[in-house]
């Protein structure tokens, strides 16, 4: 499919897109750009016969495919450094979690005649780095690519291919409506998570007892989330502008809830309860989750 990739920045995401290359032989070489030695250490374990390139040089001038997948705040180094070395023909894309400022960023400072199309693989993980890669990642998994106008329909068509051979289900959303989605889907739980571990250390503190000893199932899951990336998730925060508004949506649901139970108001709180039982219901149907209890934990 590819004759040379390159891979920037090779964690749970880009090791996994590594192995996944690797399987179905979709390039006849893969260059991967990654600055973690312990990280390199663990992909040389993954036998994909990938070549480590220390730096953005002469050396990736001819390649085909650019999957960038470090933290978006390293985008913009990224892009002046491509600028200075890709050929026309060649098809950069990313794996970034938030758009408008992907789309904004790569305007400003992205070689017009260079091709980026950005993707947004919706296959991550609470984990973090290249030994939790999995080659089936992202098979049966949502993969977002971003439409614009005026984009090549000949490379539009190549990214679509790529992440349809590696497994995933592919839809077409603009920025805008990208990053509104996520916010609630993924951005919102991912923010309400960490902030009740922070509720829990806190209460821990002024109850001075072993609070988290005893962690109940929902307070144990909640911090499986909030295991994840910080650098990553500082990233997304700062850089979707839809989180405010989920926030205040958020904080409005919590207040009538809050109303709610000191009034006792049984059939509302009972409607509420019901009406949150058909959205799990929902993902499951949508084949998002698993019906078995406890997420199928054995």
């Amino acid at each position: 499919m590819f004759k040379k990739v390159l891979i920037i920045g090779c964690g749970l995401i880009g090791s996994s897109i590594l192995r996944a290359m690797h399987k179905k032989k979709l390039s006849k070489k893969i260059f991967v750009l990654e600055k973690s030695k312990n990280n390199i250490s663990k992909i040389k374990k993954i036998k994909s016969n990938c070549k480590f390139i220390k730096n953005i040089n002469n050396e990736i001038s001819d390649v085909d495919l650019i999957i960038i997948s470090t933290p978006m705040s390293q985008y913009k180094k990224i892009i002046v450094k491509l600028n200075k070395f890709l050929k026309e023909s060649c098809l950069i894309t990313d794996v970034g979690s938030t758009k408008k400022n992907i789309i904004k960023l790569k305007n400003k400072f992205l070689n017009k005649k260079l091709n980026w199309i950005s993707s947004h693989p919706i296959a991550g993980s609470e984990v973090s780095g290249p030994e939790y890669g999995n080659k089936n990642l992202f098979l049966n998994k949502w993969c977002v690519i971003i439409k614009e106008k005026n984009q090549s329909s000949k490379k539009f068509n190549l990214l679509n291919k790529f992440w349809k051979k590696i497994g995933s289900k592919v839809v077409l959303m603009d920025a805008v409506n990208h990053d509104k989605i996520f916010s609630i889907t993924s951005h919102l739980p991912h923010l309400i998570a960490y902030n009740l571990i922070k509720t829990a250390q806190d209460a821990q503190k002024i109850q001075k007892k072993d609070l988290i000893k005893y962690s109940a199932g929902g307070l144990r899951d909640f911090s499986r989330i909030a295991a994840s990336n910080e650098i990553m998730w500082r990233d997304i925060f700062f850089n979707n502008d839809n989180i405010i508004k989920a926030i205040n949506l958020f904080s409005k649901n919590l207040n009538i809830f809050k109303k709610i139970i000191q009034n006792k108001n049984n059939k509302k709180i009972l409607s509420r309860l019901t009406n949150s039982k058909k959205v799990r219901t929902q993902i499951v149907q949508l084949k998002q989750d698993v019906a078995k209890p406890d997420f199928g934990r054995e």
